[in-house]
């Protein structure tokens, strides 16, 4: 296995064409450090888990998705605007590339969910969810509805001196 690439300010493999646009507001990162023995069965094969300081870690990331659009279009303000959260960790493959791993992908919208599904085969679930800002504090909640087995809910809440 070769070392992994740097982690820099700027991608080290640079994207030619992005096949969406997005913003994301009312964004929050959590994560975890775990042990990556823990972490490695969670993997796809020809991946190990991305290691800083003997730890990896898995991350709760909940954010509004705004005005998602393909191919460079401005973006849907209905369709292309939902609340989502995603759990992910981190891996890095043979030749040494980082990249993100995500376990779950939770949307408010089930045509973008089902999209993503088909095209992509991204394993998004379609999920009740609400963002609410009240100050500098953000609440998310969020209760699966497809696919699924049975119903799951979350909710955390975030401080944040910025917007």
């Amino acid at each position: 296995m070769a070392d992994p690439e740097p982690s820099t300010a700027t991608s080290p493999r640079p994207v030619l064409r992005g096949i969406s646009t997005q913003g994301w507001r009312d964004l929050a990162f959590l994560h975890w450090a775990v042990d990556p023995a823990v972490v490695a069965p969670l993997l796809p094969a020809g991946t190990v888990p991305d290691v800083h300081e003997g730890a990896t870690y898995v991350g709760l990331v909940p954010f509004r998705m705004v005005r998602i659009g393909l191919f460079g279009s401005p973006g849907l303000p209905y369709l292309g605007t939902f609340a989502e959260t995603n759990v992910r960790l981190y891996s890095v493959d043979d030749a040494g590339r980082r990249g993100v791993v995500f376990r779950s992908l939770d949307a408010e919208r089930l045509l973008p969910v089902l999209a993503a599904r088909w095209v992509a085969r991204l394993p998004y679930l379609w999920s009740r969810m609400r963002v609410e800002r009240t100050g500098d504090r953000v609440r998310y909640t969020s209760t699966r509805r497809w696919p699924g087995p049975g119903r799951r809910r979350a909710g955390s809440s975030c401080g944040s001196g910025s917007r």
